[in-house]
């Protein structure tokens, strides 16, 4: 499929998936006249890479976990290897700071709503 059909079918932008090219976690044949041609299996791997972005994961990174899980439903593929545990320990525990953060940022924003309304923050 051309990349102009990939960025419709996954709402990425085609420029998005020319720089997952350039960091090379997508890759693409080209035609005859140098047009990217993507296989079909490129949609489940663009879906994958904006959930690894989408978790705060940088593009090295992206590539280093990519070829150990399966595009189709993340899970891990055969070439999964325990090198990988401790980076991935870390930016799951990265992760989970931030989920706390987070937390803490919402309880004050209903402490703040609920003072503003007049309420009792703690009873609500």
């Amino acid at each position: 499929m051309r990349i102009g059909e990939l960025a419709r079918r996954t709402g990425v932008s085609e420029r998005s998936l020319r720089y997952y090219e350039t960091q090379g976690i997508l890759k693409a044949d080209r035609t005859p006249g140098g047009h990217r041609d993507y296989p079909e299996g490129a949609v489940d791997r663009v879906i994958r890479i904006q959930e690894f972005y989408a978790a705060g994961l940088c593009s090295s990174k992206i590539a280093e976990l990519l070829p150990c899980v399966r595009d189709t439903d993340g899970g891990p593929s055969a070439i999964a290897t325990p090198r990988l545990v401790g980076d991935l320990t870390t930016e799951r525990e990265r992760i989970d700071r931030k989920i706390a953060e987070l937390l803490r940022s919402r309880e004050v924003l209903d402490e703040v709503i609920a003072t503003a309304a007049g309420e009792d923050p703690v009873r609500g």
